[in-house]
């Protein structure tokens, strides 16, 4: 088995870990006790890769849930899913963070963390084949941000070797939930670049467009969110559970999608997504998904691809689907979006194909794209951290916890740099990387001339040398 821990920290991550388990079982036929009701031998074939088997045939999430408060995990104690999670696995404080990210990093979160990683070390211990962890938290709060990115830091430092993806809620453009937003999330995405292997980024204002605009709902609730991106997370991870025709986990992701170490920061999206009332009036179709899956209005963050160059980009489709079919539409896709892919990585799209479906769907994509525009987030956070940094304002309350002034600037420039290396590989055409080679070959071959001129002479000198030493003897 390639198992997969799942930590959940904060209420949003917790919330969002909540609904993910909820469609998880329901693709595995397990119902809310944690008993096996499904119709299809395949449904347990890889369940390991989430679960684990208890006595009396009950399947156990293995999932780690963490919050620096107690009413979250009551509240997940008492819905419908409350028996579903071990109670040991749920560890939590009585103080909550305040939205402060240095209360989850450096005391209340600190006096938690020996706890958690106890848990997290008897999972990993109970695993035959650990392949990696997958952590949901928001940037914005401060247990999510704050204690979130300490234990990333910890899982790292343990599990060096081990891949983590991270589902961050970031902050909104417009919409915001606390004013202090913009600290807590620089001082996250300092941690994110650093210790995290992918993050894929999720916004809740993209996530209200798509449920407004597309999906039709008038209001849409948290709950109504949190199942968009449970259908992310679950396609992401539907190869390894499933048998399919061309598999691929979180390694091969990262190995396919991230051209240069820091630029591991996704766009993620999902197809079909279609108003209720209007399911029955459109067959769904390769050409269909793929067109769905490439458009703006379908991107779970506030970023418009088209302003950017995609760098890499994976596309998971679920459903019996030819092949073929998928290549020639893969094929298509990138040289009718020919402007928006990065011209010097040739085949910039990966291919995966798992041949069950999500509930619901005859046949659906999940899509992940490394895009440069992603820069536009991280200007849009570091412009309002500039603003309210400026004046040092709120930043006693930061430094109260213990944490020292120069982390902001470092945070700060952190960020610059990553905007900066982003927009440095927009800009970068395939001239520029031929020029370098051609320069560098040229540079290269003058130094093998020149040392070869040296070997030369010195070779002279010695056998001068040589002369000299023959005459004084004589």
């Amino acid at each position: 088995m390639r198992e997969i821990i799942h930590v959940q920290v904060g209420q949003c991550g917790n919330q969002i870990g909540w609904k993910f388990w909820e469609t998880i079982c329901q693709e595995h036929g397990i119902n809310p006790d944690g008993q096996y009701e499904g119709d299809n031998e395949l449904q347990l074939e890889r369940i390991g890769v989430y679960f684990t088997e208890a006595t009396g045939a009950r399947y156990v999430p293995r999932a780690v849930l963490v919050d620096l408060e107690q009413g979250v995990m009551d509240s997940i104690r008492g819905s419908k899913m409350g028996k579903l999670f071990k109670p040991d696995t749920m560890v939590y404080g009585q103080s909550g963070a305040g939205n402060n990210w240095a209360k989850g990093h450096y005391t209340e979160g600190a006096e938690l963390i020996e706890n958690v990683m106890e848990v997290i070390r008897k999972e990993s211990e109970n695993c035959d084949c650990l392949q990696g962890f997958q952590i949901s938290h928001s940037l914005g709060g401060g247990t999510g941000s704050g204690l979130g990115t300490l234990l990333l830091s910890r899982i790292r430092e343990e599990h060096p070797d081990r891949m983590i993806a991270t589902f961050s809620v970031v902050p909104s453009p417009k919409v915001s939930d606390t004013v202090v937003e913009p600290y807590n999330a620089t001082l996250s995405v300092h941690q994110l670049v650093e210790n995290a292997d992918e993050v894929m980024c999720i916004d809740n204002e993209a996530l209200y467009r798509i449920s407004t605009n597309t999906l039709n709902i008038p209001n849409p609730s948290y709950p109504d969110l949190n199942h968009l991106v449970s259908s992310v997370m679950s396609g992401i991870t539907s190869t390894l559970r499933f048998p399919g025709q061309l598999n691929s986990d979180l390694r091969k992701l990262a190995v396919n999608l991230i051209p240069f170490p820091r630029l591991h920061f996704f766009l993620i999206g999902f197809a079909p997504l279609t108003r209720r009332d209007a399911i029955g009036y459109t067959a769904l179709s390769v050409p269909e998904l793929t067109q769905q899956m490439f458009s703006p209005k379908n991107m779970m963050a506030a970023a418009d691809p088209s302003l950017g160059k995609y760098l890499t980009a994976s596309a998971m489709f679920r459903g019996r689907i030819p092949t073929k079919e998928i290549d020639d539409n893969m094929l298509s896709l990138q040289n009718k979006y020919q402007g928006q892919f990065i011209e010097w990585i040739p085949n910039n799209i990966k291919s995966t194909i798992c041949d069950i479906p999500p509930k619901g769907h005859k046949i659906s994509v999940t899509f992940i794209g490394n895009s440069t525009s992603i820069q536009e987030l991280f200007k849009r956070i570091e412009g309002q951290f500039t603003k309210m940094y400026r004046r040092r304002a709120f930043v006693h309350w930061y430094l109260g916890e213990g944490m020292d002034e120069s982390e902001f600037a470092e945070s700060q420039n952190n960020m610059k740099d990553l905007v900066k290396e982003y927009q440095q590989y927009q800009d970068a055409t395939l001239d520029d990387v031929f020029g370098e080679e051609d320069e560098q070959d040229e540079v290269d071959s003058q130094e093998e001339v020149q040392s070869g001129q040296e070997q030369v002479s010195g070779d002279d000198d010695d056998d001068a040398q040589v002369d000299d030493d023959g005459e004084d003897d004589d």
